[in-house]
């Protein structure tokens, strides 16, 4: 089945169920201290699916460690399971160890849901993806563990690149234009739903990398209060390049999201969209709408970016974290030392997914379809972990603001000053 490396938004319960977290320490109901018993870990379908043997080899090792402590994973679905995590944290039962987003984890940590971990105790902690890192810091002290990340990346048809004389991609912004505008010029002529470069409207994640990539923000810190960014000259920059980049190879419904981003490449009418790396691969993939006639026709490339960098990515990633309420808090943190250490991070790699430290991207193979990933990770980034950034996703703010850049009902300056202005009242909210 193909791993479809996922949007993380967060779906946080109520404020009045994090709060009850607060102050509270291990629940002392559970196995008196933590020695014995079970150990219940709740992981994503992800790696049930795409690395059960790490699961397996990780539960092995750790029974050596422990003899009579019985690991127990249970896998959730990503939409669901932030709404279990907070019944279980309302509740006595709570799982000892959990998988996060990494632009999910602020309002927990706020709140006291997670209890800190010392990051001199996990492998590589000092070389973790700031991306990852930073959403597991607050106050001073750390309270997750980086699992693995997944960066954006260029996908291309290069059978089409072929046509018009292309043998390898772009590697600079300039570079990327010309070959567009030879696509263009040789099945935009013959095909007027052919779209050259595919971006749907409603995308943050991609359209804010032209943001950062100018050196804008979405949100911004002042004095301990965070406020929209998107109306600031650099924001608007990137806005302006990314619309215009729309403007001149997008051909679609501009009001529309990245959601069946494979299932519109495999109609076989796109030359290159801006993804992640599965993509590649599900865009010829009929489990995902994709067109098996299409299979080993795709290849990923680094993204250059209009600056001369490459192209920031939105640095997707998982963490790991220990409930505060759990009753087996040294058992939990040693599992994930496990799951999380330098071997466990190889046998992440072999399975074609980022390790969550700058030194092993360097064990990524380079001309692997993975490569292009790992190049753009170390200049990825993640949403403002800002208490009320939940509030402002919930919201739809940016694919809102987008939309209206993309469809021209209002001016990139009109769109970002009302979206900060909407962004400004939720965002100091948790």
């Amino acid at each position: 089945m193909t791993r479809r490396l996922r949007r993380f938004t967060s779906t946080l319960g109520s404020v009045a169920v994090l709060a009850t977290l607060a102050g509270c320490g291990a629940d002392d109901s559970s196995d008196g201290g933590g020695k014995g018993g079970a150990l219940t870990v709740w992981l994503t379908i992800d790696a049930r699916e795409s690395w059960p043997d790490l699961v397996a080899g990780t539960n092995k090792r750790f029974a050596e460690l422990h003899p009579g402590t019985e690991v127990k994973v249970q896998y959730q679905q990503w939409p669901s399971k932030n709404q279990k995590i907070d019944a279980a944290l309302a509740g006595r039962e709570v799982p000892d160890v959990v998988e996060m987003g990494n632009s999910e984890t602020t309002n927990y940590i706020i709140n006291g849901a997670f209890s800190p971990l010392e990051k001199k105790d996990f492998d590589h902690s000092e070389d973790w993806l700031p991306a990852l890192a930073d959403a597991c810091q607050h106050n001073g002290k750390n309270y997750c563990v980086p699992y693995y990340a997944g960066a954006k990346v260029g996908i291309y048809r290069t059978d089409i690149l072929k046509k018009v004389g292309v043998t390898s991609p772009p590697r600079t912004y300039p570079e990327l234009l010309s070959v567009l505008d030879k696509v263009k010029a040789e099945y935009g002529a013959e095909d007027k739903n052919f779209s050259t470069f595919h971006m749907p409207g409603r995308y943050p994640h991609a359209a804010m990398a032209w943001v950062k990539d100018a050196g804008g923000e979405m949100a911004v810190q002042e004095d301990g209060r965070w406020k929209g960014a998107l109306s600031l000259p650099a924001s608007r920059a990137g806005l302006t390049t990314w619309k215009k980049l729309i403007d001149d190879y997008y051909v679609g419904d501009r009001s529309k999201d990245n959601g069946d981003e494979p299932g519109v490449v495999g109609q076989g009418k796109v030359a290159m969209f801006y993804g992640n790396t599965w993509e590649a691969n599900a865009a010829a993939d009929p489990r995902s709408g994709g067109n098996p006639a299409l299979r080993g026709k795709f290849d990923t490339f680094a993204f250059p970016g209009p600056s001369g960098e490459l192209l920031p990515p939105f640095l997707g990633g998982s963490l790991l974290a220990v409930p505060v309420k759990s009753g087996k808090q040294e058992l939990a943190r040693d599992w994930i030392k496990l799951f999380t250490d330098h071997g466990s991070q190889q046998q992440l790699i072999k399975a074609q997914t980022l390790p969550n430290n700058t030194v092993q991207l360097r064990e990524v193979p380079a001309d692997g379809i993975n490569g292009p990933s790992a190049r753009a990770a170390e200049r990825g980034w993640v949403t403002p972990l800002a208490p009320g950034w939940t509030a402002v996703e919930k919201s739809n703010i940016l694919p809102s603001m987008l939309q209206d850049i993309a469809t021209g009902k209002k001016t990139v300056a009109q769109a970002t000053e009302d979206a900060d202005r909407e962004i400004d009242k939720l965002i100091n909210e948790n």
